[in-house]
């Protein structure tokens, strides 16, 4: 990797680690659907004149009931559970909830075929990596600080982006990215925009909640997604996805310092072992 890609994936990975921050933020007086509306208007502001720019904008019609389903696994549906879990969890738990997308991705991957998944090390990491979840849902449940509802939804999310990137690999791999994901936000801010004027705020939100949603769209998503498209280019899919370890200490982290949210058992110990199980989970090796 060049120094230039050192230095995306740096920034994608503190980029994605922070949307958990500023959901937690935002989510305090803005509803979830009026949220995820302007976080994926912003994207699409930005993507769109880029992809329209490189003429990435086609996409085959037999393709198309392939974009709807990535977006409601991948935009849809887990931005959706994810906002509102965020109203009953803390944002460090959230993040590392969704560190558990490689151990998800391995499992989805050994039911399409492929085998490297029961390679012993490739084992070790999905027993480590549910065993952290383990850890985490039954600490912190027990402990009553964090509801088990919101957990399931933030794991249920998980599930779907593992779900959308395995089904997009294998069924549309020539499709370029940055056509999927315009689309995919374009579809996302049509499906949203009702739900959004009626749950509209019915009180003028603070400037912290407004610069959360707008930070979100801008830097979380269009941003992100942008420098995320170079580095695939860069390393490929495989090191890129390292990124996961890095986003979710990024969202631990900030959650305890700019947020206050207390270090609890249950992350403490189920952190190394989500990330170690992923680590492992996700390791290309060979038979």
């Amino acid at each position: 990797m060049t120094r230039v890609g050192w230095g995306r994936f740096a920034l994608v990975g503190f980029l994605w680690g922070t949307p958990y921050l500023f959901i937690k933020v935002a989510v305090e007086e803005i509803s979830p659907s009026t949220i995820i509306f302007f976080r994926v208007l912003i994207g699409t502001l930005v993507l769109l004149p880029l992809a329209l720019s490189q003429k990435k904008m086609s996409i085959p019609r037999k393709y198309w009931h392939i974009v709807l389903i990535y977006t409601v696994a991948e935009l849809i549906g887990p931005w959706y559970l994810i906002t509102n879990a965020e109203q009953k969890l803390s944002s460090g738990l959230t993040g590392l909830l969704v560190a558990t997308v490689p151990i998800w991705a391995a499992i989805f991957a050994s039911l399409n075929g492929d085998h490297t998944v029961w390679h012993k090390s490739r084992l070790f990491g999905l027993g480590i990596g549910f065993i952290g979840v383990v850890a985490v849902v039954g600490i912190e449940s027990i402990s009553g600080r964090q509801d088990i509802k919101s957990i399931g939804m933030v794991i249920l999310a998980a599930i779907g982006y593992a779900y959308a990137v395995n089904m997009i690999n294998r069924k549309i791999p020539n499709v370029p990215g940055i056509a999927l994901n315009a689309w995919a936000m374009i579809i996302t801010t049509i499906f949203y925009f009702p739900f959004a004027i009626a749950h509209w705020p019915t009180q003028t939100p603070s400037v912290e909640a407004i610069a959360s949603v707008a930070a979100l769209g801008v830097f979380c998503t269009a941003i992100a997604f942008i420098l995320f498209f170079k580095l695939l280019a860069e390393v490929g899919p495989p090191r890129a996805s390292l990124i996961t370890y890095l986003n979710t200490a990024v969202a631990v982290l900030l959650g305890v310092i700019l947020l206050g949210e207390p270090l609890t058992l249950g992350i403490m110990l189920g952190l190394p072992l989500v990330l170690i199980g992923s680590y492992f989970a996700s390791r290309k090796v060979r038979l």
